[in-house]
Order: C-alpha cells, then sequence, then structure tokens
C-alpha cells in the first residue's frame, strides 16, 4: 500500500461519508428513528440496521474492488454507533460490519470491532448529546486562548477528548495492524506525517456525519418551533375570540332578566350548551355540521332576544360540504358582526343567511345579511372593538392556517347589508 495511495483513499473517504450520510438523512424513517428523544428495542435495532447493512456491503466492496479501500469505513461507524446508539448497540454493530473481514481471514476485525464498539459507547454516555452534536475536529484555532482559559480553570474539554479519543483509537487499530499483518485492515503509511493524517480522518470523519445530520436536526427544530409558535398565536386568537363572544352574550341575557325572565331562563340553557361547547377541549379542526351546530346556538339566543320577526335565519347548505373539515368558531364572529352591524341598526331588523357549496377542490362559505351595510372599509380596516375584533381574528386565523391558500373578501353595500366570503382549500388540514 503506496503513501500515494493512502492519501487518495483519505480524500475518497471525506465524500463516501458525506454521500452516505446525506442519503440517510433524506430517508424520513432514519431521520424519525435518529432523533427521537425515546427508541424501543425495534426502534434502535432499526436504526443500527439503516447504519450497519449498507456499509457492510462498503467493507465487501473493498476485498471485491482493487484499491477502493475508502468504502470501508467500519471504524467510524462503529464509533458514530457508540456515541448515539450506546455501548451494547455499537458492539452488535462492530460485530456485523466485521463479518465480510473475518471471511476473509481478518480475524482480529471481529473483536476489536467489538471492543471499539464498548469504548465509543461509554465514551458517548460519558459526554453530553449536546457535545455529541456539536462535535468538529476543527478545534478553534485560538489555541492560546483555549490554554490560558484551562491554566486560569482547569476543566475537562469534552469537544478535545472527543477528538483525542477518537484519535487515539484509530492509532491502537494501526498499532495491531501493524503487529498482526493480514489480521486487521488499517492504511499504514511509510511517512509520519501522512500516517499523522490517518489518525485525524478518522474524527474529521465521524465529524462529517454528526455534522450532516445535526444540519437537519437543527432544520427540524426550527421547523417545530414555527409550528408552536403559530399554534400559539392561533390559541391566542381563539381566546381573544371567546371572551368577546361570552360578553355579548351575557349582556343581551341581562337585558331580559327583568323584562322576560322565562325567555332569560331559555337564553340561560342555550348559553349553558355554548360554555359546555367552549370550555371543552376543542381541535383546531372541526366538521362543518359541528360548527353549524354551534352558531345554530348563538343564533337561537340572538333570535329570543330579537324575536323571530326581526331576525330572520337562511340556510343554504350543500350537503356534500357537512363532512369538510373547517377551523372551529369560524362562523360565529361573522354571524354576530351581521346582526350587531347589519340588522340591529335597523327598526325591523332582517335575514342572515349561511350558505357553502364546494367549488373543485375548495369549499366556499358565505355569511350574508340585508342590513345597514358597513360603509366602504374592507376588512383589514376593522376597528379592533366590538365584533371589528371577531372579523379580524377570522382573517388571521386563515392565515395562520392556510396562508395565501385562504380567501377572506367583504362586500358591503351602505343600505342593502355585507356580504362575508370565505374560500379554503379541502384536504390540507394537517
Amino acid at each position: 500500500m503506496t503513501d500515494k495511495l493512502i492519501l487518495i483513499t483519505l480524500l475518497v473517504k471525506l465524500g463516501v461519508v458525506a454521500s452516505v450520510a446525506s442519503a440517510l438523512a433524506r430517508a424520513s424513517s432514519f431521520r424519525r428513528l435518529l432523533f427521537a428523544d425515546h427508541r424501543t428495542t425495534r426502534q434502535t435495532l432499526a436504526l443500527v440496521a439503516f447504519l450497519v447493512v449498507p456499509l457492510t456491503l462498503g467493507v465487501w466492496l473493498r476485498f471485491a474492488v482493487p484499491n477502493f479501500l475508502a468504502a470501508d469505513i467500519s471504524f467510524e461507524t462503529v464509533v458514530l454507533l457508540g456515541l448515539l446508539v450506546g455501548p451494547g448497540w455499537a458492539m452488535l454493530g462492530g460485530v456485523v460490519l466485521s463479518v465480510p473481514a473475518v471471511y476473509h481471514h481478518e480475524y482480529l476485525a471481529l473483536p476489536f470491532d467489538a471492543a471499539l464498539g464498548l469504548a465509543a459507547g461509554i465514551l458517548g454516555r460519558f459526554v453530553e448529546k449536546e457535545e455529541i452534536w456539536s462535535f468538529t475536529p476543527f478545534i478553534d484555532l485560538s489555541l492560546y486562548r483555549w490554554v490560558r482559559r484551562n491554566l486560569r480553570q482547569p476543566r475537562i474539554d469534552r469537544q478535545i477528548l472527543l477528538l483525542v479519543l477518537i484519535a487515539g483509537m484509530e492509532m491502537v487499530r494501526d498499532w495491531i495492524a501493524h503487529a498482526f499483518p493480514g489480521r486487521l485492515f488499517a492504511l499504514l503509511a511509510s511517512q509520519w506525517w501522512i500516517q499523522g493524517l490517518v489518525w485525524l480522518s478518522a474524527p474529521i470523519v465521524v465529524g462529517i456525519a454528526l455534522k450532516v445530520w445535526n444540519a437537519l436536526r437543527i432544520e427540524l427544530s426550527l421547523e417545530e418551533q414555527k409550528r408552536l409558535l403559530l399554534e400559539a398565536r392561533l390559541d391566542a386568537l381563539q381566546r381573544q375570540i371567546n371572551p368577546h363572544f361570552l360578553f355579548n352574550t351575557l349582556n343581551s341575557i341581562a337585558s331580559l332578566v327583568r323584562m322576560n325572565p322565562e325567555m332569560a331562563r331559555e337564553m340561560t340553557v342555550k348559553l349553558a350548551n355554548i360554555l359546555r361547547a367552549l370550555l371543552k377541549d376543542h381541535d383546531t379542526y372541526v366538521p362543518l355540521s359541528e360548527e353549524l351546530k354551534f352558531t345554530d346556538d348563538y343564533l337561537d339566543i340572538e333570535v329570543v332576544r330579537f324575536g323571530r320577526e326581526k331576525l330572520r335565519v337562511e340556510k343554504e347548505i350543500d350537503p356534500r360540504t357537512l363532512s369538510v373539515l373547517v377551523p372551529s368558531i369560524l362562523l360565529q364572529p361573522l354571524i354576530e358582526n351581521s346582526i350587531k352591524h347589519g340588522l340591529e341598526p335597523r327598526i325591523h331588523g332582517g335575514t342572515v343567511t349561511l350558505r357553502s357549496k364546494m367549488e373543485g377542490d375548495r369549499l366556499r362559505i358565505e355569511v350574508e345579511d340585508d342590513g345597514v351595510g358597513m360603509g366602504t372599509k374592507p376588512a383589514s380596516a376593522l376597528p379592533r372593538t366590538g365584533a371589528g375584533i371577531g372579523m379580524k381574528n377570522v382573517q388571521e386565523r386563515l392565515e395562520v392556517l392556510y396562508g395565501n391558500q385562504a380567501r377572506f373578501v367583504v362586500v358591503s353595500n351602505p343600505g342593502r347589508g355585507t356580504l362575508v366570503t370565505l374560500e379554503i382549500p379541502v384536504g390540507l388540514q394537517n
């Protein structure tokens, strides 16, 4: 084995490990297993298989393809298993990886890989997980600052400890391979500086794989934080609607307690139904049929308060839309806006009309009234008081849940009424 071949092998090995790490990172099953906080025995075995099976073939390629020594990255794989999975599983992975080598008379491969898995696993238990993920062989070049910091307050630098121990285990392999030729694979150079590169390449290869997977881990973590932020914002909007709605409903009941106690009692029962629905845990999405039941209780309260001759409700609901999932408490703020700002100012009241229909893969919902209208202001210009809170929150919730795939359009004509149109995609409620 010439020194030139060793240098080429080291360079190719860097590309091999980067390719393998990237290919594995694209597999959703591997990502789920690798970043799981807790794994069952079956899941851990599957994770080990993801690494060991293809790389055992790499060990076999070393014998099948002349001078393709870079295909064998079994040493680094066992170290990774020890750091990420634990000593027992790393020993098992080392035994499997050594099978092709043992078959070709490298009999020391099995005990060495098993011992390497044990050592790497113990090291992984000693070092914090975050320090493993952040491991890099490229130590801060300002060694002066590192030395001065440790002279002031000596401490164990686990990053350097990982680097030294991985390189040290590579040195042990080279020593065994030199002492027992043909019984253990290792890259043995004739020049000391090339041999030094061989020792340094082991932590570099381990660091490359960890860097690739850590970049993915950070990306997934950012996506999860973004999701949680959106959920928190959505929850805040939801909580803003509920007190506002309850405040107006209680005002409606309070106005009838003395004049019509029986009617106030009936409204209280309806309010109890609404409170029961509000206090239970809500999903982000509910079937449209369930949303309509919720709005029916609210409309019943308003009809009792206004009188059936002043508040009329009409529905034009396409049966195909009843099973479609929609954001919970979506329609009540819009109906409230129609009643409070459209019909209540009119002496003779008016009609609220609910419509739903399918348009291809989109659901179209309309809330229309024949009230006084609200001028020429767009929905975005509604005040953040009164029913304007509900309108603004519905609009913001649609933006959070659907982005630019949802439409929220308000058309109002003074003296003729207001039409609110919602269009949302069907099948994106994940």
